[in-house]
Order: structure tokens, then C-alpha cells, then sequence
């Protein structure tokens, strides 16, 4: 359970459950600074996820955004929007709950598939699948990741309204208490 004082708010959850939306109306309500993991790992390496795992592979991405992490976990009263595999190395996990109340966007497959195909291309996790036919595969090596690193489960298919409110009211009453 999460304990008193801590004053972040970490989503995590699949590709296209919505972090990163979810994160901008936090940070708009919340009044908070959004650090974007993967936005800051693009701005400071010069180059796309895409690229940098296209031309250095996953380990070199999950090494910059374990960085990443490391750093932004110690801010605090902020909004923090890691990739959807941040729960992959326990460190990150351990790191993010230090000052962070974590909360799972549990999404259902059908959702995510119509997401993805709506968003920019992303690199492929397995290497041999497209990452919309990915999805069932890589959520049963994640899910229990994502339930033991999470503080609170939300669902990620209910609008963005109930979302966030259902987040500030945890947030609140978890950070208070």
C-alpha cells in the first residue's frame, strides 16, 4: 500500500492504455510538472524510441529509460509517465515507489489494438510480430508486473473524465493518510 507523504503520481500500464493522456489532464488538474520518460529519453539522446531501439536494440532503450527513471524518481509533487515496460526491471519499480503512488491503466486487448492503430507507428517487442498482433502475447508476461508494482488498479477503457477523478480521489486520500 501506498504510505503518507508520498507526492508523486506514476502511471503504468500497455502500450496505448492511455498514460500519456491520462498524464497531461493530471498535470492540467493537478497543477504538477509531467515528466514524460520516453519524451525526455528522445529529447536528450536526439532520437525516436524507434530509432534507438532500431539501432541499439531494446537493452540500450530499457538502460536509458532505467536512467531516466532513477532521476525522475526523485522529484517530487509530479506527474510521471514512464514506457509501458518500466515494471520489465524491478530497480525501476522499487525506484518509482520511493516517492510515487502507482496506478495500473489495466486495458483490455480490444482496446488497446484500436488505440495502436490510431497512434504513431511503435517498434515491435518480440521482433517477429507487428505490435498490434503482439499485444496478448506480451500482456501475459507483463500483467502480473503490472499488478504487483501497482498501488491502485483503474480501468483504462472508462472515459478520461472518470480516470483522473478516480485517480486525484486516491491520490488525495492515499497522500493525506
Amino acid at each position: 500500500m501506498a504510505e503518507k507523504g508520498k507526492s508523486n503520481i506514476v502511471l503504468i500500464g500497455y502500450r496505448g492504455s492511455g498514460k500519456t493522456r491520462v498524464a497531461k489532464a493530471l498535470a492540467k488538474k493537478l497543477k504538477m510538472p509531467l515528466v514524460c520518460i520516453d519524451k525526455e529519453i528522445e529529447r536528450r539522446s536526439g532520437l525516436s524510441v524507434s530509432d534507438i531501439v532500431e539501432r541499439y536494440g531494446w537493452e540500450r532503450f530499457r538502460d536509458m529509460e532505467s536512467e531516466m527513471v532513477r532521476e525522475a524518481s526523485q522529484f517530487t509533487n509530479c506527474i510521471i509517465d514512464p514506457g509501458g515496460g518500466v515494471i520489465l526491471r524491478e530497480d525501476n519499480v522499487r525506484n518509482l515507489k520511493e516517492k510515487g503512488i502507482i496506478f495500473w491503466l489495466k486495458t483490455d486487448i480490444k482496446t488497446l489494438r484500436k488505440r495502436m492503430k490510431k497512434d504513431a507507428p511503435r517498434p515491435s517487442l518480440t521482433g517477429s510480430k507487428s505490435p498490434t498482433d503482439e499485444i496478448e502475447e506480451v500482456l501475459m508476461e507483463r500483467e502480473p508486473k503490472y499488478q504487483a508494482a501497482a498501488d491502485c488498479v483503474i480501468n483504462g477503457g472508462d472515459p478520461l473524465r472518470k480516470k483522473v477523478a478516480e485517480i486525484v480521489r486516491y491520490f488525495r486520500f492515499k497522500r493525506d493518510n
